[in-house]
Order: structure tokens, then C-alpha cells, then sequence
């Protein structure tokens, strides 16, 4: 399949109400880091997509949940994403492992992630 769902991020205004609902609910393990950008938790789901915890940095946007697709290039794909009628929400940037990251909503206010692995 051509650009799969990659990595799921839940970007929540309680990360730790969140990390303890879904730890008890799913039997989920984490793994938390320290960022540039604050705390970040790798969730560990065993078998199926990876995914992670992220504390909402805008008090104003509700908590939700953010598929990332792959892509080759992500400059590439957020211009034919905006030529298409969608809007970039964050431009691609380059994260601290080299890989890329932005977020796009498609023309009908749906929101998913852009992610370019980073260079071999």
C-alpha cells in the first residue's frame, strides 16, 4: 500500500489523566522522554501501530487524536495537499532525529500528519 498510517499521536490538554486512562484501559506501557518541546510519550502497544502522547501546547485546541501518513517528501506532498483545497496547519519541520513532520487539514476539516523518515 502506498502512504500507510505510520504512527498515531493523541495530543491531549492532561497527558497524565490520558497516560492513566488508556494505561487501564489497554494495558498500555510507556516509555517518557524529555524534549525540546517538553515531556513525550512513546506508547508500547506490542503488535500494530506505534503511537505516542504529546501535552497540548494551545489551551484553546480540544485533545485529540492525529494520524501521520508517510510520505518521500513532505515539501512535495503539503504543496500538492494545499493545491488540492487543504490547508497546512504547521509547514513541515525537521525534528531532532531528522525526520519531518507537519500537519495538514484536508478540504472537508480533517486533520492528519505528514512524516518524512529521516535521510539514510
Amino acid at each position: 500500500m502506498a502512504n500507510p498510517f505510520v504512527y498515531v499521536q493523541l495530543q491531549t490538554q492532561d497527558l497524565d489523566k490520558a497516560k492513566a486512562f488508556y494505561g487501564k484501559l489497554f494495558d498500555w506501557k510507556y516509555d517518557e522522554k524529555t524534549t525540546a518541546f517538553g515531556p513525550y510519550v512513546e506508547i508500547g502497544v506490542g503488535q500494530g501501530t506505534a503511537g505516542g502522547m504529546v501535552g497540548q501546547r494551545d489551551s484553546n485546541t480540544p485533545s485529540r487524536w492525529v494520524p501521520y501518513v508517510v510520505v518521500d517528501d513532505i515539501d512535495v506532498t503539503a504543496s500538492q495537499a494545499r493545491a488540492l483545497g487543504g490547508t497546512i496547519v504547521q509547514a513541515p519541520i525537521a525534528l531532532p532525529n531528522k525526520s519531518k513532520f507537519g500537519l495538514v487539514m484536508d478540504p472537508t476539516g480533517a486533520l492528519f500528519a505528514l512524516h518524512q523518515a529521516p535521510p539514510k
